[in-house]
């Protein structure tokens, strides 16, 4: 993930870090209020037993942006064609490695007003069983929102993805000793 990220998903990421750490590292002194626009972009998402991805919980502004209530709103629903496959399979890999990944996409209005969109997903630890099911995704637009004029984005193509790093164990070396 060696790409420019807007602060706010430099912001989620670090906290998604320090929650998964299993060191003793003093906790930071941040809190979520201290990030009121990074709260409003939130979302989470849950697996349905028909393997939809639905919406549990969004911010104010990520509804205002997408121009709907997405509750019970499947995600990839925001997606088409081959942006679709391509959004399911950083989800399938983000639930794999249970890590969190970046994709960056082009949003466009219905008056053809675009603008570039950073959405990270990561997964959320669960007391359920379903641990693998629901992730956690940051909304971001990352020019400033005047530009949208109250529209919201209706299309969105993907320009960019960044699946979560590939953990490779260190190669080993072997030695042989031979005695002929």
């Amino acid at each position: 993930m060696s790409t420019t990220r807007h602060p706010n998903t430099v912001t989620l990421l670090s906290a998604w870090e320090r929650m998964h750490e299993e060191t003793d590292v003093p906790q930071s002194t941040e809190k979520a209020s201290d990030h009121p626009e990074l709260l409003e972009c939130l979302f989470v998402v849950e697996r349905s037993e028909e393997g939809r991805w639905l919406f549990r919980n969004a911010g104010n502004r990520l509804e205002r942006l997408l121009g709907r209530d997405l509750g019970q709103q499947d995600c990839l629903d925001f997606w088409t064609g081959y942006d679709r496959v391509m959004v399911q399979s950083l989800i399938n890999s983000v639930r794999e490695s249970r890590k969190p990944g970046l994709l960056h996409a082009t949003g466009e209005t219905l008056t053809g007003t675009q603008v570039n969109i950073e959405l990270t997903l990561a997964p959320l630890p669960s007391p359920r069983s379903s641990a693998k099911n629901r992730l956690l995704g940051l909304y971001q637009v990352l020019e400033a929102y005047p530009v949208l004029q109250g529209r919201p984005v209706w299309r969105h193509r993907v320009t960019a993805l960044y699946p979560p790093a590939i953990d490779r164990s260190p190669q080993h070396l072997r030695l042989v000793a031979s005695n002929d």
